[in-house]
């Protein structure tokens, strides 16, 4: 048997991993500890309707973010959902398309028009000039949207929101824990919503929160939460069920107890990556603000085709060969899903950094099931591919020419 062209599974090597190595694996925690957690949820019966660790879930989201009230709910989506309806947010609301789609569908669910915005090329998130270039009279909102476990420039969005009288809120879905200017994520705007799915670093199973300043607001969502009741039988507001249940918020508090073990890991791995590709030619490992806090969540890298040698297309379908299922965040844009491709499709006119960077961006694995080791090795195999870029590049085109 000959030896492969090159040491990659894409010429016949053995892959680089036997298992599959996903992005957003679950980070666990102390296991006995969610059992404990469990096994006293069963014996109190009381599995969901506001039950007491929901109520500790919500206390400890306050401590750390810094605001006077929290409302847990069954998942990020349903959060933003609620918090949109609570603002007063109708006819046209400004959000990115450089984000996950739950984004704009949770004002499309409710028949409101998302206004898709370019990004800085920098930040990847909204930029507050192109913001304010869109505002007609039929905005009654922004969006904005922490990518990474990096923040938005919400001093630039909060004097657009205010020279035109908007609500403005985030999804910060991708920034528990993370800070701009010493101050944490969730104090900014009228409210801001995270993310506890199992795949972001800091986990529920399913869940999510609205946390703000606004005690009147949260009192409103509390009961857009539970269908509208007020006491037993007093329903007082239209309403929805976006209650957590008490096994979910176990897995939080657990989540909570490993946090910063969590952040130590991927800030591991974010810099073993950094260090690792450092040297390949149109590699750009994503950095993150040395003096803010973060969760490291992801290992964002730009690829420059042109100095890499092979573009982040290929890059994935190389690294996909070797089990490591790298994503192309976020690809295509929301403006380019449906139902808004069908809606608007001239929308990419104005998305010329959205556009770009949908070609350019993947993610990598991370985590507590990513060791140092594993991370040298996908770096091991993306700087072979770009090395032997002609070669990587001829063989992908005749594999695409192969049935399946």
């Amino acid at each position: 048997m000959t030896s492969p062209e090159l040491p990659l599974a894409l010429f016949g090597a053995p892959p680089a991993f036997v298992e599959p190595l996903h992005v957003g694996r679950p980070n666990i925690g102390d296991r006995a500890r969610l059992m404990e957690r469990i096994e006293d949820v069963l014996d109190r019966r009381w599995l969901t309707n506001n039950g007491p660790y929901v109520q500790e879930f919500e206390r400890r989201i306050r401590e750390l973010v810094g605001v006077r009230a929290c409302v847990v709910t069954c998942n990020g989506t349903i959060a933003l959902e609620i918090l949109i309806r609570a603002v007063g947010m109708r006819d046209e609301v400004i959000v990115p398309s450089f984000t996950f789609v739950a984004t704009a569908h949770a004002l499309q669910w409710q028949e409101i028009k998302p206004i898709f915005c370019d990004v800085e090329p920098r930040t990847h998130m909204l930029d507050p000039g192109r913001v304010e270039e869109l505002i007609t009279p039929k905005t009654s909102g922004i969006i904005g949207v922490h990518l990474w476990g990096r923040v938005c420039d919400v001093d630039g969005l909060q004097a657009v929101a205010d020279r035109h009288g908007l609500a403005l809120i985030y999804d910060a879905a991708h920034a528990f824990a993370c800070s701009r200017n010493g101050r944490m994520v969730g104090s900014f705007g009228r409210a801001e919503v995270f993310s506890f799915h199992a795949t972001k670093f800091f986990n529920s199973f399913e869940g999510g929160a609205i946390v703000t300043d606004d005690e009147e607001l949260a009192e409103k969502m509390r009961l857009m939460r539970n269908f509208g009741f007020r006491g037993k039988d007093n329903v007082v507001y239209v309403g929805s069920n976006g209650k957590m249940p008490e096994v979910c918020a176990a897995m939080g508090l657990t989540s909570f107890d490993a946090m910063d073990e969590f952040i130590a890991v991927n800030k591991r791995n974010h810099e073993c990556y950094r260090d690792a590709l450092d040297t390949v030619p149109g590699i750009c490992v994503l950095q993150f603000p040395a003096d803010e806090r973060s969760n490291y969540q992801y290992v964002v890298v730009d690829v420059e085709e042109r100095d890499a040698g092979l573009s982040r297309d290929e890059l994935v379908r190389v690294l996909e060969a070797e089990n490591v299922l790298a994503r192309r965040y976020f690809t295509p844009g929301a403006h380019l899903m449906e139902p808004y491709r069908s809606f608007q499709p001239q929308a990419g006119l104005v998305l010329p950094e959205t556009e770009r960077l949908s070609t350019r961006v993947m993610t990598l694995p991370t985590g507590q099931t990513v060791s140092e080791d594993d991370v040298r090795r996908i770096a091991r195999v993306i700087a072979t591919a770009c090395a032997h870029a002609d070669l990587v590049r001829a063989r992908l085109a005749r594999k695409g020419t192969l049935p399946p």
